[in-house]
């Protein structure tokens, strides 16, 4: 009798740990039908299986539904999932691009390209040399680790125009015979009782996959940052997404916080993931309360895992395209690991003229929404367009490092009806070129039927490029033009004579090439030269930003030692 107890003990146990598993795709839960559970269940009969889940297409709009809807795991907000549930394959996208090429100005003397503020590359970055391993080389983007830091440009004393122009040349670190051009943009500053009200809707993914610390806790945690710095000229609403959208808070005042924060609270991840009903719904709530005076934006947070409904990157860009031009803008704050999809989200992020941010930590969320929160939220020029014109009288050759996802035709720079990237208030834009003078050795082979150029002596021969810049007003349709003749007189004598933010900026430039595998680095520049001139460079290190890409060279430094010797290993025994 005692056998046959614990017999069927055992079968009811295997019973309900086969009820009990489940596996997680993308974060969807895939539960075990009725009558595979009977195969192995005793005597008594299987519980009933769960309601079936709601139509896709289908729209939450009453608020109670909505928040009944996001709590479907019944697990504690901002609790640790249960070990097992978060799926452990990497899933993450990144696009592939490759990096600029070399061009020959006799070939191709003018250069064109759109601004990008986004920094997401950066904290991607960091959070793969935190966990000891290098990350992907589709992860890098040169532009946005450059990009991530404060250069202390001159700060412009007027709005118009809303940026300074900054530019450097000095001789390159990791090739004798070339040159670095820096350019460097330094958006307008405004002040916090001069920004204008800010009509906010928050999109939150609360989707099973969303259900990591890293991801819809530490969303909401960065959300509380940006809710305590509102304002009574300021409104919020939050619409949730998971297997369907809906509203969990319409428009409410920005000092109204507790209602703000309670709504916030009550938000938990389960089920599939709807996002592209979630823009629906968000941008239809910010147009019925689009204030022609504030700035409407609707800022989306999610791990960009999109399984339901519009799912493509292709349609979502249409769609955020055909909104944008309501006046809604679009911003991007990613999360998490694992089903990361950066790829989408860049490209939703550029569609919609907004930044594309990642948050890996609580720190991050604290500088992109406390400390650079009007950079983050305030545009003060829109479809920046930079196009450099190089003098072949003085440059043979040139590459952009970077912004290969921005590049634009040369016709483009005229043509206002092409969008481009949007500067925030006390932004700061850098691009760097790698250039060879006349008489160095260049990175191309000389051509045999080509005419020798020698340099002329009249003024042109004082010029090493021409730079323009186009850019619009936020509430205007016309472009604006800056022209700035790049001199000799901007050339440093060496790396170390430079300002501090050059020399900054060649070192993450350095760092970011490296971490790519860049072939244009002479074999003897490596990482130990980047922390040398970081270190160089360090000056008022008030975050201690600087401080830690200095750790990460290194961390990134031991991870490379460690993957060589891993490599070499896994080759012993091999003939």
């Amino acid at each position: 009798m005692a056998r046959k107890f614990r017999t069927y003990l055992l079968i009811g146990s295997c019973a309900l740990a086969v009820v009990a598993c489940t596996s997680t795709n993308g974060g969807s839960t895939e539960r075990m039908s009725a009558e595979e559970v009977a195969v192995v269940s005793p005597p008594p009969a299987p519980p009933p299986p769960p309601p079936a889940p709601p139509p896709q297409s289908m729209i939450i709009s009453d608020v109670a539904q909505a928040q009944r809807m996001v709590s479907v795991t019944g697990m504690k907000i901002g609790a640790a999932p249960a070990p097992g549930m978060e799926p452990q394959l990497d899933r993450e996208r990144y696009e592939d691009v490759d990096s600029n090429p070399i061009k020959r100005v006799s070939d191709e003397p003018v250069s064109t390209f759109s601004v990008d503020v986004d920094t997401a590359s950066y904290s991607v970055v960091r959070r793969y040399l935190n966990d000891g391993i290098l990350p992907p080389k589709d992860a890098v983007r040169i532009e946005e680790m450059i990009n991530y830091f404060d250069y202390a440009y001159p700060v412009p004393e007027s709005s118009d125009p809303p940026f300074s122009t900054n530019v450097t040349i000095v001789p390159s670190p990791w090739s004798e015979e070339n040159m670095l051009m820096h350019v460097g943009l330094q958006g307008y500053e405004i002040d916090a009782d001069e920004r204008p009200p800010l009509n906010l809707t928050l999109l939150v993914d609360v989707s099973g996959s969303m259900n990591s610390p890293d991801k819809l806790p530490l969303a909401k945690k960065a959300l509380g940052m940006l809710i305590e710095q509102m304002t009574a000229e300021d409104n919020i609403a939050i619409v949730v997404y998971a297997g369907a959208a809906g509203t969990v808070l319409e428009p409410t005042s920005g000092d109204d916080k507790a209602k703000i924060m309670a709504a916030l609270e009550r938000l938990s991840a389960g089920g599939s993931t709807a996002g592209g009903e979630g823009l629906r719904r968000a941008y239809a709530l910010a147009e019925q309360s689009f204030d022609e005076d504030a700035v409407n934006r609707v800022m989306l947070l999610t791990d960009g895992d999109f399984n339901v409904g519009i799912t493509s990157d292709e349609r979502l860009e249409d769609f955020v395209s055909r909104k944008r031009d309501s006046g809604v803008y679009l911003s991007v704050m990613g999360f998490g690991r694992g089903n990361y999809n950066d790829a989408m989200m860049q490209k939703i992020a550029q569609t919609g003229n907004g930044m594309a941010a990642y948050v890996d930590t609580l720190n991050e969320a604290r500088k992109l929404l406390s400390d650079d929160l009007s950079g983050s939220l305030f545009t003060i020029a829109k479809d920046v367009k930079i196009q450099v014109e190089f003098n072949p009288e003085a440059v043979t050759e040139y590459r952009l490092i970077g912004y290969e996802t921005r590049m634009l035709e040369e016709a483009d720079f005229n043509n206002d009806e092409v969008d481009a990237g949007e500067i925030g208030a006390g932004h700061r834009v850098t691009a760097i070129y790698e250039i060879t003078p006349i008489g160095a050795k260049g990175m191309l082979d000389e051509r045999r039927y080509q005419q020798s150029r020698t340099p002329r002596t009249d003024i042109i021969a004082n010029e090493f490029a021409f730079l323009k810049l186009r850019y619009k007003l936020p509430e205007s349709e016309t472009s604006k033009l800056i022209e700035v003749p790049i001199t000799h007189e901007m050339k440093a004598s060496s790396l170390s004579a430079a300002p501090q933010s050059t020399r900054l900026a060649t070192a993450v430039a350095g760092f970011g090439q490296l971490l790519k595998g860049e072939p244009y680095l002479n074999s003897e520049f490596d990482y130990d030269d980047v922390i040398e001139i970081a270190l160089n460079a360090r000056g008022e290190d008030a975050f201690g930003y600087r401080s830690e890409f200095v750790q990460l060279v290194r961390s990134a430094k031991t991870a490379a030692a460690q993957e060589a010797l891993q490599s070499s290993g896994s080759n012993e025994g091999v003939y």
